[in-house]
């Protein structure tokens, strides 16, 4: 009769144990030294070997023939408590006994003394499923027991347990168990029962068990059934996750903001029997894996859901920043829990497709980021285009489509010296000088520093002087406000400064008191008092022959400036 693979390879001593050795070193010394306790409590998830353990220690204590702590497994006890032929050791589930009278009528024969062996164990399974009555009528007998009782109790859920029963036993946490550990012992296993177990369907077998060698060994028998060789597209097709490759390809879309590609993809899930809850799990479920690839490339392996080979991953999260993976976790996570309420799950699917796909859409804070983002980013490209134009020795335009060069001249086309001269227009007449601007739309400029511009200069020679008294101000104010005054241009004539904002969004950011304070300050620890005024739009212009006034005015005092 065939046998499961966990119950065929369960461990039988302490060394079998895998991934436990700060319990199984601890329990062998005490069987060795003959130092055991009266009662023991095993925590831990599932499948990591608390009942197993429980097992070995019932049977160590009562070998006849103990090997270092570990039960020699040949004795008659040894093999009469293997097979569940000797009624002294007695495993209780505690999820169907939980009641009182359970309880009482167990206290009541633990008082006799063993049949056949040294001690009577008492093996206590899901211990936490025992009720108040009944844990108070465990209570007595758990603190003071016969010389020949022992009890070992194990539960998954330890904050359910009275700390007056916590404290009357000597506890036990078990961890989870390591991928690598669990994919080392499938390797054994598959190579004892002749499996063709590839090295990397194993390791996706080692992250689907989340920490449960017990669960490894379960879908190991599972993707064995099918036959062949056990690798990792055999796996998922056994289990079923062929599924994921297409939730990894809305991955895709979403991170090449393909909302198109995207709604598609949902409408090919949600018409061939996919829940769209389901379908938001498993993209929160892969987002947090490329998050966790991210943030934690070498120890974050063992913390992987397992639903995603390495290749798919390393795809996905190819030149992705930590901050939109963050926010598309949130945005999942927030769209998940609404569903409940939703009279509409498709709906709202669709919509939370569409706001991954798109920062702009979320009517919050992150769409703010999302166009700071953007216009840092092109600043950034402009300024990789200028420093490559500088170096290769040329100039990068201002505008943005190139200059066509000129044409050539058609074969027929006459000598140049044979085309018509123009006619001579006569000169224009000479205007009258401009006055002089008044003194207190400049800075004064000390006569020890000529190489320092005022500020109305400064404006004519590439608006300079705006820049310094921008950057001056950022001191004084948050981050969020030095993004806009990037973005607008300032203009200084007589006392009224003119601050030129692009469109009303940075109007409206800009337009307070505190930015106002700083500015004026600022413009006032250079000796200049001014009046402030914000305005959408772009500054005017100035005609050629005004930049011509300004340059002759103010040249003297800058001999030191090149003009290119």
């Amino acid at each position: 009769m065939y046998q499961a693979l966990y119950r065929k390879w369960r461990p039988k001593t302490f060394s079998d144990v895998i991934g436990q050795s700060h319990i199984t070193q601890t329990l062998r010394k005490q069987v060795a030294e003959g130092r055991t306790s009266h009662a023991y409590l095993f925590t831990g998830t599932r499948g990591t070997g608390k009942t197993t353990c429980a097992k070995i220690l019932a049977k160590a204590v009562n070998c006849e023939h103990p090997m270092d702590g570990d039960p020699c497994c040949q004795c008659p006890s040894c093999v009469g408590i293997e097979n569940g032929s000797f009624l002294d050791v007695l495993e209780l589930d505690a999820a169907s006994n939980n009641g009182v009278d359970q309880v009482r009528a167990l206290r009541d024969e633990a008082i006799y003394a063993p049949a056949n062996v040294k001690k009577r164990v008492y093996i206590v399974d899901e211990v936490h499923m025992l009720s108040t009555p009944a844990f108070n009528a465990l209570l007595k007998i758990l603190e003071e027991p016969p010389e020949h009782l022992m009890f070992i109790l194990a539960t998954t859920e330890l904050h359910k347990v009275p700390a007056t029963i916590l404290s009357r036993c000597q506890r036990f946490s078990f961890k989870r168990i390591t991928p690598q550990d669990i994919a080392a012992r499938l390797l054994y296993v598959a190579g004892q029962e002749q499996i063709d177990l590839t090295a990397d369907g194993a390791e996706l077998l080692s992250r689907l068990a989340d920490g449960a060698l017990r669960d490894g060994l379960s879908l190991l028998d599972q993707c064995a059934a099918v036959g062949g060789t056990v690798d990792s597209r055999a796996v998922l097709e056994a289990l079923g996750l062929a599924g994921n490759l297409q939730t990894a390809q809305l991955m895709e879309f979403i991170l090449s903001r393909d909302a198109k590609g995207a709604l598609l993809q949902l409408d090919q899930l949600y018409r061939g029997g996919k829940d769209v809850g389901a379908v938001l799990g498993e993209l929160s479920t892969l987002v947090r894996d490329l998050l966790l690839r991210r943030t934690a490339p070498e120890g974050g392996a063992a913390l992987l859901s397992g639903g995603y080979d390495s290749a798919t991953l390393d795809r996905l999260g190819r030149e992705i920043p930590a901050t939109r993976l963050i926010y598309l976790a949130t945005t999942l996570q927030r769209a998940t829990a609404d569903l409940y309420y939703s009279s509409n799950r498709r709906t709202d699917a669709e919509l939370c497709l569409l706001r991954l796909c798109d920062e702009s859409l979320s009517g919050d804070l992150t769409a703010l980021e999302a166009r700071v983002q953007r216009l840092e980013d092109s600043a950034q490209r402009g300024q990789l285009l200028r420093a490559a134009a500088a170096e290769s020795g040329g100039t990068v335009k201002p505008s943005s489509s190139p200059v066509p060069p000129p044409a050539p001249a058609p074969e027929d086309a006459p000598p140049l010296e044979e085309l018509p001269a123009r006619e001579e227009r006569p000169p224009l007449p000479e205007e009258p000088p401009l006055p002089e601007e008044p003194r207190a739309r400049v800075f004064d400029v000390p006569e020890a520093q000529p190489a320092a511009p005022s500020p109305a200069a400064a404006s004519a020679v590439g608006g300079s002087w705006w820049r310094a008294l921008a950057e001056g101000c950022k001191g004084r104010l948050p981050p969020m406000y030095r993004v806009f005054l990037d973005m607008c241009t300032g203009v200084l004539e007589g006392g009224l400064l003119t601050v030129y904002a692009p469109d009303d969004i940075t109007l409206g950011r800009l337009d307070n008191d505190r930015v106002r304070n700083a500015l004026m300050e600022e413009a006032a620890s250079g000796g200049v008092t001014v009046r402030l005024v914000f305005q959408v739009g772009e500054p005017p212009k100035a005609t050629p022959r005004e930049n011509l006034q300004n340059l002759l005015k103010f040249g003297s005092q800058f001999d030191n400036i090149e003009i290119k």
